[in-house]
């Protein structure tokens, strides 16, 4: 969102068990010349408490476990498959990001755009 719609909107990536950015989305980012090499993996709860026009939950696990945050005006729901969870050799893993990747950025578009 911040690379696509950026001069509109300012998005927080955070999770609800964070543990590092997966090296396959750093690199299907990379792909679009997105670096989020540098980025940390963060918890939903370290943005309790601030002012946001949305928070969106973009797989149903998220949904699920996502705490709630009382300062958001609405809460969006996208239900996006959670690449991550993909089994095979390393370029089947990396097509799942990419598909993901390429959803959730017409989602944006035609959500936001």
């Amino acid at each position: 969102m911040n690379s696509n719609l950026g001069d509109r909107y300012r998005a927080h990536s955070a999770g609800t068990s964070p543990t590092e950015v997966h090296p396959l989305a750093v690199l299907a980012l990379a792909e679009l010349g997105i670096d989020v090499s540098g980025q940390r993996a963060k918890h939903a709860r370290e943005f309790l408490g601030q002012e946001s026009n949305y928070v969106v939950t973009p797989c149903d696990q998220a949904k699920k476990s996502c705490p709630f945050f009382p300062e958001a005006r609405e809460y969006i729901h996208a239900g996006f498959p959670e690449p991550a969870s993909e089994e095979g050799p390393e370029k089947v893993r990396l097509e799942a990001f990419r598909r993901v990747r390429d959803a959730i950025r017409e989602w944006l578009q035609a959500t936001f755009g």
